[in-house]
């Protein structure tokens, strides 16, 4: 395939939007959807809030903890492949839940099989947004994560009638058909080459392996073949760290940290918002509308939230948009126990929804800035891989709380919490590196103002060139006076 020197900012790469759009509807739409089944399978099974969690919490915790599974077959092998074999996975999980006899079955049918088909999917498609897109990427991104959001929407309600209609089993048996859209969003995935992501591993060894008298040798002759063959271990060892180097970065280990503050404090939310608000009186139909909106809003956040850091004016200022979503998240959680109706929940689930949708989508984003476009593939199956252990934990841990202290207020203060210390990491790190670059510059500053000056017949040369104009001017007429003696 042609190699581009850039992303090309359009052409088929709505296209890519489109099918990211639709992994992002069937992955992450549907398991927000489990935490509707959550009420369904407690009393079938007749277990406690904390043992139920664990469904929604392996579900999230295997679709990113396998998310570098999914960038490394999307980069060895192909985006397609990938997105097709993890369709066939998760669709294949869904289905085998629709016969489960105990919560165990469900932990691997559903939890495992079907987090690892989503994982395989997720992550690639993600990347090949930003590997298609440059000037408007954040408002790809926006519009490709929206799917998140419109199918949340869509499918909350529509679960619930399923559910009412042919059983939890039924229900799931459905979920798993329309699964399989992600095999038609995986044939979407046209392969791009930039000429970035083009210095093969032939051309990182010679540039670090090969030595200097061996140089001109090789530049006459085909080197990809003579180097393979001289050098295949060594190849493969660099190569490999080459696509993982960016974990030493001081700014992706920053914003691994608060990742896992911020996994930890957005997840039980999606899984205990339907059981809390049948806790305080609201009817099923109107809990699964909360999600409804939280979805529809979440696309709003996505899309305007996106277009808006796109705009020059904001741009630089991403960072900040991003940390300032998460802090408002973790506002709304502190609010969210004294908000015992539906009238009342309503603009907790707009507002959350929102910045839900915001941060979201500047994930990708931030990660693409601090790593670049040729190694963000691998940096976001990293990225989602840290949401792993907080998506595993949180949701058990919460539903502990709640069958410790009979109520929700504990579990929904420790994620508001844990999502304000995520922004508030990220601000530290932010101003702590702004003043490190203020005092380095006024060091240089001050260095640079004790070079000496010295003359060449009538001029007075400075290395800094920041001298006073009256120094200059004495400097001259001392020459001067000098040179008539």
């Amino acid at each position: 395939r042609a190699q581009r020197t850039g992303p090309p900012d359009g052409g088929w790469g709505w296209m890519i939007v489109a099918g990211c759009f639709l992994v992002t509807i069937c992955t992450r739409a549907v398991t927000r959807c489990i935490s509707i089944f959550f009420v369904e399978f407690q009393a079938y099974f007749g277990q406690d809030y904390a043992r139920t969690a664990w469904i929604h919490s392996i579900v999230d915790c295997a679709t990113m903890l396998c998310a570098p599974l999914g960038s490394l077959i999307s980069n060895h092998v192909s985006c397609q492949v990938g997105i097709m074999l993890g369709g066939l996975l998760a669709s294949t999980g869904l289905i085998l839940s629709s016969f489960a006899t105990s919560l165990e079955h469900l932990y691997l049918s559903l939890g495992v099989l079907t987090g690892l088909g989503f994982a395989l999917c997720y992550s690639p498609a993600i990347a090949m947004v930003g590997k298609y897109f440059n000037k408007r990427k954040a408002l790809a991104y926006g519009i490709a994560m929206s799917g998140s959001g419109i199918g949340t929407f869509i499918l909350a309600p529509v679960v619930q009638l399923l559910i009412e209609q042919f059983s939890w089993r039924g229900a799931l048996l459905i979920l798993g058909g329309f699964v399989l859209n992600l095999c038609v969003c995986g044939a979407l995935m046209r392969p791009i080459s930039l000429k970035e992501d083009c210095k093969t591993a032939p051309e990182f060894l010679e540039q670090n392996y090969v030595p200097e008298t061996e140089k001109q040798d090789l530049k006459q002759m085909s080197i990809c073949s003579p180097l393979i063959k001289l050098w295949p271990h060594e190849c493969l060892c660099y190569c490999s760290w080459k696509e993982y180097d960016f974990l030493l970065m001081p700014g992706f280990m920053v914003l691994a940290v608060s990742i896992l503050f911020m996994a930890y404090g957005c997840s039980p939310l999606f899984v205990y918002l339907v059981p809390y608000a049948l806790s305080v009186g609201v009817s099923h139909h109107q809990a699964a509308f909360l999600m409804s909106i939280l979805g529809v809003i979440d696309i709003i956040g996505n899309i305007t939230f996106g277009w808006l850091t796109d705009r020059r004016c904001l741009k630089k200022h991403r960072y900040f948009c991003y940390l300032f979503a998460v802090g408002m998240d973790g506002l709304c959680c502190l609010f969210l126990p004294v908000l015992q109706s539906f009238p009342l929940l309503v603009p907790f689930s707009f507002t959350f929804g929102y910045f839900d949708g915001a941060y979201v989508t500047l994930i990708p984003v931030m990660t693409a800035d601090v790593v670049g476009t040729s190694l963000l593939s691998s940096a976001l199956g990293v990225v989602y891989f840290l949401h792993a252990i907080p998506y595993l934990v949180s949701p058990p841990v919460a539903g502990w709380l709640v069958d410790t202290t009979g109520s929700y207020t504990a579990s929904f203060l420790l994620c508001g919490f844990s999502m304000i210390f995520s922004s508030a990491l990220l601000c530290f790190a932010r101003l702590a590196k702004k003043i490190k670059r203020t005092h380095l510059r006024s060091l240089t500053g001050n260095a640079a103002l004790k070079q000496h000056i010295w003359t060449n017949g009538a001029i007075a040369y400075s290395v800094t060139a920041e001298l006073d104009q009256r120094d200059v001017e004495f400097l001259a007429v001392d020459t001067n006076s000098f040179s008539n003696r």
